[in-house]
């Protein structure tokens, strides 16, 4: 059997002890929820994926709140908020920024374009070409940009959120799969609930309610608690458990393309920033498993025959972790 480490041991790098860690967390999920009605996992997941370091990739029809989850993030963090939004006629410099000669001091002047923020929107992702797309690549990869030759670090925290309305709407470009992978998690929003509207007009009758949304976290404390997340133990039994999984991708029968090492990197992170969120230093099996839909369903391509047939990828998945063993845990 496995043992799981104290939670109770003290790290002299860390800010925060892991009950106050959730404390901060909580109280900025229900300052968000002042906002977002009905949508709790939700909110747990995006701040799971900006713990990560990682980035999100929300899929849905337009006006069920994509954006104003962004805006409410930004207001809560006392975070930097900009926005891009694609259109077929956008360029990479429209992203990036340019360099301008300045007549004055007789030298070129870099002028940064709205990815240099720290909470992005990047709003309708698939409406743009792919060239304009791959802008997006090394920022959310490397964390800088490069533009005429010179490369610039982008600030930190730096999270991008990206929409993208259904493949089946017109004037949209299908994700290349190299960007898709740089997506930590692709999520739905959904519709609400009919008590959950009825809220939504409540709050919504006099004011827009994000106007009252005041910060409860600093970035230092952002920064704090991303470092944080390093510190959360994942024993090895879990780590083969995660690795299994991702190799069941690769081998199943009805998948063309499986899982990159990438990908179990990126779950393996998301766990333990799952664990932080629930005041753990260590990643239970149940961690994983609530992970691996939203880390792993844009990375895997079926075959042609199993798509002709509806099979999903969520059903793939759902397979895959019915056959692996899930590993037993004893404190």
């Amino acid at each position: 059997m496995s043992s799981i480490p104290d939670t109770k041991a003290e790290d002299s790098q860390s800010l925060y002890d892991f009950a106050e860690a959730k404390s901060i967390l909580e109280k900025t999920i229900e300052n968000m929820e002042h906002v977002i009605v009905g949508k709790r996992e939700l909110l747990e997941v995006t701040l799971v994926a900006l713990l990560a370091k990682g980035h999100i990739l929300l899929e849905d029809v337009p006006g069920v709140g994509k954006t104003m989850l962004v805006r409410t993030l930004a207001k809560s963090l006392a975070c930097q908020f900009t926005r891009i939004q694609f259109t077929p006629d956008l360029l990479p410099s429209d992203i990036t920024g340019v360099s301008l000669y300045n007549q004055k001091s007789q030298e070129f002047e870099f002028r940064p374009g709205p990815i240099v923020g720290e909470i992005v929107l990047a709003d309708e992702v698939n409406r743009t070409s792919p060239k304009t797309q791959a802008a997006l690549l090394e920022a959310m990869e490397e964390g800088s940009i490069t533009v005429d030759g010179s490369t610039y670090p982008l600030p930190q925290p730096f999270f991008v959120m990206a929409t993208q309305n259904p493949l089946e709407y017109e004037g949209t470009f299908p994700l290349p799969e190299a960007q898709l992978d740089r997506f930590l998690f692709k999520l739905k929003v959904g519709y609400p609930q009919l008590q959950e509207e009825v809220e939504i007009l409540d709050r919504l009758h006099d004011h827009h309610p994000i106007e009252d949304v005041q910060p409860v976290m600093t970035k230092a404390q952002l920064n704090q608690l991303q470092e944080q997340v390093h510190q959360v133990f994942m024993e090895r039994s879990l780590k083969e458990y995660l690795v299994t999984i991702v190799e069941k991708t690769r081998e199943h029968r009805q998948v063309h393309l499986g899982v990159s090492p990438r990908g179990s990197i990126a779950l393996y992170h998301a766990a333990q920033a799952f664990a932080l969120l629930k005041g753990r230093a260590y990643v239970l099996p149940d961690d994983i498993k609530s992970l691996v839909i939203p880390t792993f369903i844009h990375r895997i391509i079926l075959k042609p025959e199993a798509e002709m047939q509806g099979i999903t990828v969520e059903q793939v998945l759902h397979e895959i972790m019915k056959a692996v063993p899930v590993p037993v845990i004893r404190k």
